[in-house]
């Protein structure tokens, strides 16, 4: 029986487009332009400079806090400039190393190489070579991975999920590395649980990829590893639906998945974690899916951090008719697009291109009180009263209603039968809170 969570929606999957294209090796870029942001927390400090010579995997940028991450080069060249760039999270410019491929592909070696004696290791050593790595969430976050190896000692942890749900429509990358990696991503989650000290370790994958259950199950033999098979349903991915629906658990509210004692990862991170202890590699590259309705040859690639999506799309084959929208991530969560020469991060994980007819833009309509978004959430949140609230600028009332609980699935705006922006209300909401709190910290600030 498959497990699930309450609430969720079933948005068309599109997945066949690409989930039998295997990962391809893109040839890396002539320039590539590396964000000093492209992780959750703090932006990276550089540590070069214009005319340096850098090599592949070089550490070309310090990480500036707790949650920060470090930076590497992904190709061996000549940094050209470093300034501000689009970005494609933000949409602003910002801060950038701009490197010209030199086409030698010169490795640092910074990071020891363990190799086959990878179990060897001390626990307490992982999390800072993991940082040194620059390795982040690569289910889309981008979290700095050296955080979550590193709980409160308070923090009893029993369970290590591995998260291969992927269950954005169209998205396939984590299914493809599922079937062509799978001892790297168990090797990594051995790591993880050794560091963690959980003893129930667990790869999820949503039943609609039977041969990635079936591959790692097999890989998974001899071992303590569960292979859990997950309701197709999205967003069965997130961290917090994928803890109740295996555990049975809920995250309290404002809290982390370390209060339900869980601790869970993607399984692309798994393997980055296994690459940065085993083989000595920095996260330089990434796997990418590049799909949608209009992309003439919908692929898998193995791309370097830093590829303008221009040469992704040139790759595939371009587009087959006239581009209407450009999504970095998933169609659901993802975030549209309006500069192809925007470079991929370590984030990046699709390159979705649709046409007129794919992405029509409707009218939005008043709410006619059906509570259809209400019964899907998975948060058990009420989106048609948060975005009421926050059209009324009743910053407080929204902020009652649970609004900073909201994931962002945008299963609400999926379901509203009258077209209502509402995760776009949300996101409203949450930034007014924001600025409320910091003005109100202020406020206390100076009356002290």
């Amino acid at each position: 029986m498959s497990l699930s969570f309450k609430g969720g929606v079933h948005p068309p999957e599109s997945k066949h487009l690409s989930e039998n294209q295997p990962i391809k090796v893109m040839k890396p870029p002539e320039v590539v332009y590396i964000p000093l942001s492209q992780h959750a927390g703090a932006p990276s400090k550089p540590l070069v400079k214009r005319g340096d010579r850098v090599l592949l995997g070089q550490t070309i940028g310090e990480d500036t806090g707790f949650i920060s991450a470090k930076i590497h080069s992904s190709v061996s060249g000549t940094v050209q400039k470093i300034g501000p760039y689009p970005h494609p999270i933000t949409g602003k410019q910002e801060s950038t190393i701009i490197i010209e491929n030199d086409g030698k592909d010169e490795r640092a070696e910074e990071l020891e190489v363990y190799g086959e004696n990878w179990r060897d290791i001390d626990p307490s050593k992982v999390a800072e070579i993991v940082k040194n790595a620059g390795v982040v969430g690569m289910g889309g976050a981008a979290f700095p991975a050296h955080v979550k190896l590193s709980p409160p000692a308070s923090k009893e942890i029993d369970t290590v999920l591995l998260n291969g749900a992927e269950c954005e429509p169209f998205l396939t990358a984590d299914h493809r590395l599922m079937l062509e990696f799978p001892e790297d991503i168990l090797n990594g989650l051995e790591i993880i649980g050794k560091v963690i000290g959980a003893k129930r370790l667990a790869v999820c994958i949503e039943e609609n990829k039977p041969d990635a259950i079936e591959v790692m199950r097999e890989r998974a033999k001899g071992t303590s590893i569960e292979i859990i098979p997950l309701k197709v349903k999205y967003p069965q991915g997130a961290e917090k639906q994928m803890i109740n629906a295996v555990t049975g658990r809920e995250v309290p509210s404002g809290g982390l998945p370390f209060d339900a004692g869980c601790y869970v990862q993607n399984v692309g991170t798994s393997k980055a974690i296994y690459d940065a202890i085993s083989r000595g590699l920095s996260l330089y590259e990434r796997v990418v899916t590049v799909s949608g309705p209009v992309i003439k040859n919908p692929s898998n690639l193995m791309i370097r951090v830093g590829t303008p999506y221009s040469d992704i799309i040139d790759e595939c084959g371009g587009p087959t008719e006239t581009v209407y929208k450009v999504i970095s991530g998933g169609p659901m969560m993802g975030l549209a697009q309006s500069n192809m020469e925007v470079p991929v991060t370590k984030g990046t994980s699709g390159i979705l291109l649709f046409g007129v007819k794919d992405a029509p833009s409707r009218p939005e309509m008043a709410c006619i009180n059906c509570a259809k978004c209400v019964d899907i959430c998975p948060m058990f949140l009420m989106p048609t009263r948060i975005a009421a609230a926050i059209e009324y600028d009743d910053v407080d009332f929204a902020e009652k209603l649970g609004t900073m609980d909201c994931i962002e699935c945008g299963s609400c705006s999926f379901i509203c039968p009258s077209d209502r922006r509402l995760l776009h209300y949300i996101r409203l909401a949450k930034n007014k809170i924001w600025e409320k709190r910091a003005k109100e910290k202020k406020n206390r600030i100076e009356t002290n």
